[in-house]
C-alpha cells in the first residue's frame, strides 16, 4: 500500500464562506462597558444570540484593533430595542494609525418605538484600505435617558 500524510486544510466558517471576516481571530476588542450576560462575542456569533450590551447606561465605545491592516468594503450593523422608546445615535470611525487618529464613516440617529420599530439594520458600503482600527460609538438615548447601549450584530467584509 502506497500512502502519504497530507496536510489537513481548514474549512472556512460559514461567515468566512460568505465573505465576512473572522473578527475573533484577526482583531482585539476594547469596550467601555460590558454586561457579563451579554458579552461582545455574541455580536460575532450566528444570528439568534442576544448580542452585546453595556453594563452601565450612557454613551459607550466599541473599538476593534486589527493585528494586520485590513481592506473593508462592507460593514453590517444590527441594533435592537424591545422595551424603551428612544432615539439612538451611533458613529462609526476608522483609522489607519492604530487608533491615534480617526475619520468618520457615518453618524446616524434612529428612533426605536417598540413594538412597531424594534430593529435597525445598517449595511454600509465603503472602501477602506489599510484599516487598523474601527470604532463604534453608541449614544443609546440622545435625550440622556437611562438606556444601555447594545449591538445585536457586527460583521465586516
Amino acid at each position: 500500500m502506497r500512502k502519504r500524510v497530507i496536510e489537513r486544510q481548514a474549512r472556512p466558517s460559514p461567515a468566512e464562506a460568505e465573505g465576512w471576516l473572522d473578527l475573533e481571530r484577526i482583531a482585539r476588542a476594547e469596550l467601555t462597558s460590558e454586561d457579563p450576560q451579554h458579552p461582545f462575542e455574541n455580536t460575532l456569533a450566528p444570528p439568534g444570540r442576544d448580542g452585546w450590551r453595556a453594563e452601565v447606561p450612557g454613551p459607550q465605545t466599541i473599538r476593534l484593533l486589527f493585528d494586520e491592516p485590513q481592506r473593508i468594503q462592507r460593514i453590517h450593523l444590527v441594533f435592537e430595542e424591545h422595551e424603551l422608546n428612544r432615539t439612538q445615535e451611533f458613529v462609526v470611525r476608522w483609522s489607519t494609525s492604530g487608533g491615534h487618529t480617526y475619520r468618520e464613516i457615518v453618524r446616524q440617529q434612529y428612533n426605536f418605538s417598540p413594538p412597531t420599530t424594534e430593529r435597525e439594520e445598517e449595511e454600509l458600503q465603503t472602501e477602506l484600505n489599510g484599516l487598523t482600527a474601527l470604532e463604534i460609538e453608541i449614544i443609546p438615548d440622545i435625550d440622556r435617558g437611562d438606556a444601555r447601549a447594545s449591538l445585536k450584530e457586527l460583521r465586516l467584509a
